[in-house]
């Protein structure tokens, strides 16, 4: 098993080991046709494939735009816009991780890309696991940011407001990045009530199909998190090619999540240590 990062305020000892200066380029886009739905996406710099998978009510753009660009200076990155978020338009059937999950592995095989890196921040996570678990041939190492496996796993305080969720209370820069990508509100409140049903039939992922997983995984949280510090060590036990790091800040803040406090320092900090997870060897085959 990979060692611990355990990371508080001493994170910031970390940035001198710094990434490439982001560049911004214009990233080449399309639209795959994947079990029934024109999935949006877009592909940066080049190198060995990284897939972004954003979070809840979110687009590639509002979970990953403060660390895509220095991701893209080694890596290949695919973007994805997740079924109803994004550029990629609500069909009739059900939101669920697990579909997600098929969606993504659908684009990857569309593009020709026999294995990739995931990287899935929140509900992005959440459909990471579950394309680790569904399609591994896919899949070579795994970066989970801010999910949980179990529904006790995040605070109570969560699970109140999702289960009085209103669309009041979906933050205002999310609802502005989405009417920027399309201005229609019908659908925006329909996204919204989707995401908050999904969370409120949230179904736990089974521990022996966590057990299960063989790729490498690095499991992120930030120590004033939706999800609580002590399920992400769980998560990492259960794992069993693990790290771990608990990173100073809210939900996202570890890598400038639009709605997250801006910290780059410590965004430049989990960019150095994502970068030397995919870096590292592979573990030897048991």
């Amino acid at each position: 098993m990979f060692n611990t990062v355990s990371v508080g305020t001493l994170v910031m000892l970390t940035v001198g080991a710094a990434m490439a200066p982001a560049q911004s380029a214009t990233p080449n886009t399309d639209y795959a046709s994947v079990n029934g739905l024109k999935m949006y996406y877009e592909v940066h710099g080049a190198g060995n494939p990284l897939v972004l998978i954003h979070g809840g009510g979110s687009d590639i753009q509002a979970t990953f735009g403060r660390v895509l660009q220095s991701l893209a200076a080694h890596h290949k990155v695919i973007g994805v816009d997740l079924q109803a978020h994004g550029h990629t338009a609500d069909i009739d059937r059900p939101l669920s991780f697990e579909q997600d999950a098929d969606d993504v592995a659908e684009v990857l095989n569309q593009l020709h890309i026999s294995k990739a890196d995931i990287f899935g921040f929140s509900n992005g996570a959440s459909t990471t696991l579950e394309l680790a678990i569904r399609h591994p041939e896919l899949v070579n190492k795994i970066i989970v940011a801010s999910t949980m496996s179990k529904k006790e796993g995040a605070s109570p305080w969560f699970w109140d407001m999702i289960g009085h969720a209103t669309s009041e209370g979906m933050p205002q820069s999310l609802k502005d990045a989405y009417l920027q990508t399309n201005p229609d509100k019908d659908a925006l409140y329909s996204m919204y009530k989707r995401d908050i049903a999904r969370m409120q039939s949230f179904k736990d992922i089974r521990d022996e199909d966590i057990k299960a997983i063989r790729a490498p995984a690095f499991v992120m949280i930030g120590d004033e998190d939706v999800v609580r510090p002590e399920h992400a060590v769980e998560l990492y036990r259960l794992l069993p090619h693990a790290r771990l790091a608990i990173l100073p800040g809210v939900h996202g803040e570890f890598i400038g999540e639009l709605t997250a406090p801006r910290n780059p320092d410590l965004i430049a900090a989990t960019v150095s240590m994502i970068e030397q997870f995919l870096a590292a060897p592979m573990p030897a085959a048991k």
